[in-house]
């Protein structure tokens, strides 16, 4: 090799060195498919479906090299619902400077299962809530390969949303709640919101400052977070960051369903075909980007009365 092809090697390594992760719209379309397929069975607590689900989401956590959460020999967070043995799955990326302050990333893994007969049986929810199930992986995904939050990110796909959110009341009630700084709560992403493309709603904006954060995280950006557009719907308290809400934590969710004309939720029809994956993929890195200051402890959002 000539000195000159040495440069140039050197330079390469360099550049490939400085380059940041990216959240690439081939990942999300795998993973979103993979979790909204036939043979996840629609997803139903307490059953096999629910688990395939569960294993797929810890094996995508181990591929990113999560580490486990505080007290778990592994990424299944085990407890009991109804009598019956559930698991969410959760993995972290310890913080830098502020281990003990926590930013929590989640959307729930279970749906509705599948009907007893007929030609289409599976509820597949792609987007409820596939999709932010999928935008939580990805997320992790990206954090990690980063490698600057100064805060503790937890990455959490909770069980049990669709038949009471058994799964956010377990962790929330064995963590504490003060160290807690926000919670990022994604569900249903997969369509575009009521002001098309490029746009998001936050739930209980009007609770905290943590909606007022992110937009100016996206400043110079033309993606925009905005009040919840439906409060007769009281969607701030009918997700899994209502748990957390409740113990004053910023805890929001981040949707763009249209509470009022989503044609597919809880549907058969809520299949991956019905999902515009480019505006996912968008969103999800706009979360990315606008949560920049809160995981680097830069902003703390102000607590839920």
């Amino acid at each position: 090799m000539t000195k000159y092809s040495l440069i140039f090697f050197f330079i390469g390594l360099i550049s490939q060195a400085q380059e940041k992760p990216s959240i690439q719209k081939q990942e999300i379309i795998r993973i979103e498919t993979e979790l909204a397929s036939d043979k996840m069975e629609g997803r139903e607590i307490f059953t096999r479906g629910n688990d395939s689900a569960s294993v797929f989401i810890q094996n995508e956590f181990k591929k990113i090299h999560l580490d486990y959460f505080e007290g778990l020999g592994g990424y299944r967070q085990e407890f009991t619902a109804k009598g019956k043995p559930a698991n969410n799955v959760i993995g972290m990326i310890p913080g830098k400077s502020k281990p003990n302050e926590f930013v929590v990333f989640s959307a729930h893994y279970d749906h509705l299962g599948m009907k007893s007969n007929g030609k289409d049986k599976v509820y597949n929810g792609a987007n409820d809530d596939a999709s932010g199930t999928t935008a939580v992986i990805a997320l992790a995904k990206y954090f990690k390969e980063l490698g600057q939050n100064e805060r503790t990110l937890i990455f959490i796909a909770f069980t049990g949303e669709e038949v009471g959110g058994f799964g956010s009341s377990y962790f929330s009630n064995n963590i504490e709640p003060n160290q807690v700084i926000a919670m990022f709560n994604i569900e249903m992403i997969g369509t575009e919101s009521k002001w098309g493309k490029n746009s998001a709603y936050i739930t209980g904006y009007e609770k905290s400052d943590f909606g007022q954060i992110l937009q100016k995280n996206l400043k110079g950006s033309n993606f925009n977070f905005y009040e919840d557009p439906y409060p007769k719907e009281q969607l701030f308290y009918r997700s899994d960051n209502a748990r957390l809400a409740y113990l004053g934590v910023p805890a929001h969710t981040i949707s763009t369903s249209k509470m009022d004309s989503e044609p597919n939720y809880h549907k058969l029809s809520d299949e991956v075909s019905t999902l515009d994956l480019d505006n996912m993929t968008e969103i999800i890195k706009s979360i990315a980007i606008s949560s920049q200051t809160i995981v680097n402890g830069l902003d703390t959002p102000t607590r839920v009365e």
